[in-house]
């Protein structure tokens, strides 16, 4: 019956997905079927982290990160894992030999949110280079499927795609960030006299990685393009939506894209990989 705790263990990744990130889910159904439940495994693992250190209040929360990060590792090395998220992660990271410092690097930002409130610039890069960039080069292994040689020349743009989507959020969560949980991310800005310049220089930051990410993607096989140019053109848009606003309407709402938005961009974006013009 292992073959059921299996099934069962990818099914809670796959639900998990769904249930945090509607818009990463429909992503990933736009993959190739033999990549998605492996991308399911990953965000999963990601997602729980990530629910760790920015919701449980009311818990011990560096305890919890804690023994989550000790039962991942044990989790990958005995190859099984009684927590279903952990378990189906393992099978991911084993069958594609994701590198280990990819999953430290993770751990190590996680851990930053914890306690960390301000960034310098160095600390900025850090950080999300462990909550995104790597998210990026693991799902970069995935879509690789072993070979290496694909995977080192599309690297920089996996790390600048897992960047912009992750400056992207930071944007639109600046009310939450800043409000409640009293993060401030961006190096050298004051979200209490947040200007226009501020969040110009910012947007021009974003800009550099999409246009980074944009390449790598056209390289990308064929059975990864479609599902993360769907999820390129949604971070995309939202990016100039949050472009058009005010830095006080930042302040004070979180932009979304509504449904029939995001249908529109993938009934586009389908058109387009229909003819093969990204």
């Amino acid at each position: 019956m292992i073959k059921l705790f299996h099934e069962l263990s990818e099914y809670c990744s796959k639900l998990a997905t769904e249930k945090y990130s509607t818009s990463f889910s429909s992503a990933i159904r736009l993959l190739h079927q033999d990549l998605r439940q492996p991308i399911y495994n990953i965000y999963g693992f990601v997602r729980f982290a990530d629910e760790i250190v920015d919701t449980f209040h009311d818990y011990n929360k560096e305890e919890l990160l804690s023994e989550f990060k000790k039962e991942t590792y044990s989790a990958i090395a005995r190859g099984i894992s009684l927590n279903p998220i952990l378990h189906s992660f393992q099978g991911t990271v084993n069958a594609y030999n994701i590198d280990h410092a990819l999953i430290e690097a993770f751990f190590y930002s996680m851990e930053l949110d914890l306690n960390k409130t301000a960034y310098n610039p160095d600390g900025y890069k850090e950080y999300i280079y462990g909550s995104a960039e790597v998210v990026g080069l693991m799902c970069l292994y995935v879509f690789c499927e072993g070979n290496r040689n694909l995977f080192a020349e599309l690297k920089p743009a996996a790390q600048a795609l897992g960047a912009a989507f992750q400056k992207v959020n930071f944007l639109r969560d600046v009310k939450a960030d800043f409000n409640q949980l009293n993060r401030s991310y961006f190096p050298g800005v004051d979200f209490n006299n947040f200007t226009g310049q501020m969040k110009k220089e910012i947007e021009d930051d974003i800009t550099l990685d999409f246009n980074h990410a944009y390449d790598g993607i056209l390289k990308l096989p064929a059975k990864s393009r479609f599902g993360v140019f769907v999820a390129y053109k949604y971070y995309l848009s939202l990016f100039k939506k949050i472009k058009r606003k005010t830095p006080n309407t930042i302040l004070e709402e979180r932009v979304r894209i509504p449904n029939i938005g995001k249908a529109v961009i993938v009934a586009k974006a389908g058109v387009r990989n229909q003819f093969n013009i990204y």
